[in-house]
């Protein structure tokens, strides 16, 4: 494997896709405090939740109220999911930084997971840019950026196997709708690092590397991790994940686990690549999680091991604490 060196961006959706998944409700004040801990750690891009229907997901209701918090962290870059043009019209008037699209490739997922076609949602993509584009330049989210996620990139629980080339002929339509970045989304866990290898090959080659907004891996059936290097191979820099591997969609079955940040930010450090993450302060970040839900299991091996004995960062100039 060829050595890595530079930085990679840790996108983190615990806020959103870690506590979509669950069933009880975390309080908007300590969703809020979790944030502040996981961006005072050094992660600069975090999903804070999703403008999805209260009756879907009552966890998600006060989604506004937490953009409006997370919007004045310092750097911080605050994304929110929608489903649809009226989730994203909610998002902009809050005033995210970009928001997130999930279009699935799998036509049964896609019915479960936002009740439309995949072809419906390939098409709002064209409305909500051009909702995006109508907004007075002074309104909080008139330069928010807009990218997809293509889920159930790598198979889905529902069909199956999902043909690579439907795939890539998507992400192609995203773009020409007006998205500005594509990711490909290991929804159920189904992905192997050959497959994942493959796949973002197929993308850059299609899109453009700079148009690829990142990699979303779920650890279901432990390739997460694996998965995240055969990215890497391919030049991916954005990766998703979940603080305590919280989440999963509750829309295919069996889509449990998230990838760990604290692992794949140990793993990324110590294979010399710089994240900016602090993992002792993420590490405590996960005391303030479970301040807001008492109880929860939380998952990583990390955070059950400690960091071993001489460890470094990949930047030297950022000490352990």
């Amino acid at each position: 494997m060829a050595a890595h060196t530079g930085t990679v961006l840790i996108s983190e959706v615990g806020p959103r896709d870690g506590l979509q998944a669950l069933k009880r409700t975390m309080p908007t004040e300590a969703k809020i405090n979790w944030i502040k801990a996981l961006a005072a750690a050094g992660l600069t891009e975090i999903e804070v939740g999703s403008f999805v229907s209260p009756k879907l997901l009552p966890q998600m209701a006060d989604c506004a109220q937490v953009v409006a918090a997370a919007r004045e962290i310092p750097g911080l870059t605050v994304l929110a999911l929608a489903p649809n043009l009226k989730g994203a019209a909610a998002a902009f008037d809050a005033g995210v930084h970009k928001v997130s699209l999930p279009v699935s490739v799998s036509e049964s997922h896609s019915k479960a997971n936002i009740n439309r076609t995949t072809e419906q949602a390939i098409a709002a993509i064209a409305d909500i840019k051009a909702l995006r584009d109508g907004l007075p330049d002074d309104t909080p989210g008139a330069k928010a950026g807009i990218e997809i996620g293509l889920s159930t990139a790598f198979g889905c629980t529902i069909e199956g196997p999902v043909p690579e080339d439907r795939v890539i002929r998507m992400a192609a339509l995203a773009i020409e709708m007006g998205a500005e970045a594509v990711g490909l989304s290991d929804t159920t866990g189904y992905g192997n690092p050959a497959q994942v290898g493959r796949l973002f090959r197929r993308l850059i080659a299609e899109i453009g590397l700079d148009r690829v907004g990142g990699a979303h891996f779920h650890n279901t059936r432990g390739q997460g991790l694996a998965n995240v290097i055969a990215a890497l191979e391919q030049g991916v820099t954005t990766f998703d994940a979940s603080q305590a591997g919280l989440g999963g969609c509750p829309y295919a079955p069996g889509a449990t686990g998230n990838l760990v940040t604290e692992d794949l930010v140990w793993m990324l450090e110590s294979m010399g690549l710089d994240t900016g993450v602090d993992i002792e302060r993420l590490i405590g970040a996960r005391e303030v999680l479970l301040a807001g839900l008492p109880g929860e299991t939380l998952y990583g091996h990390v955070a059950d091991a400690g960091l071993p004995l001489g460890f470094e960062y990949a930047n030297q100039a950022r000490p352990a604490a």
